[in-house]
């Protein structure tokens, strides 16, 4: 008999994040892999203790935003830092049941404007200690509809 949860995203969503006082609280390593082609990784790349090489090693906290993230993924590849391009994460879990990882759209944001993503955290995705992050990066020339379904967060 499955179970399932009767919370809405909604619901989610209205739920208060507790604040996290940076000054006290110990940062996290976050893992992250980027993409350049605008897709992301697959979840099996990231079966049997294999990851993708194009990792980045972030310290930041659960109350980090996307745009936030956006920022320090900036920092380390100036090309991305040109208006218009478009960052897509994705949260990248452990799924027991197929004995391999599942690849979590959540937001996007876009270099030099403003979205409704911009302030959507990590906490508030579901993120766990030990999952990674995945961000497809897509030039502004071919960067891709935002998708109206993005940011539902982790299934229950």
């Amino acid at each position: 008999m499955a179970l399932e949860s009767r919370i809405t995203q909604e619901e989610i969503r209205k739920i208060p994040e507790k604040p996290i006082d940076r000054e006290k609280t110990c940062p996290l390593l976050l893992r992250v892999f980027t993409t350049n082609g605008g897709r992301h990784h697959r979840g099996d790349e990231f079966a049997r203790g294999q990851v993708p090489s194009s990792e980045l090693q972030i310290y930041t906290w659960m109350d980090a935003s996307l745009k936030e993230l956006t920022s320090l993924v900036k920092e380390v590849y100036p090309d991305a830092r040109k208006k218009g391009t478009h960052f897509g994460f994705a949260i990248v879990y452990p799924e027991p049941k197929r004995n391999g990882y599942r690849v979590k759209d959540i937001g996007n944001t876009v270099s030099g404007r403003k979205g409704e993503n911009d302030s959507m955290t990590l906490q508030s995705q579901r993120f766990q200690i030990g999952d990674y992050l995945d961000i497809a990066i897509t030039p502004p020339n071919r960067a891709p509809p935002l998708n109206p379904r993005m940011g539902m967060g982790r299934p229950f």
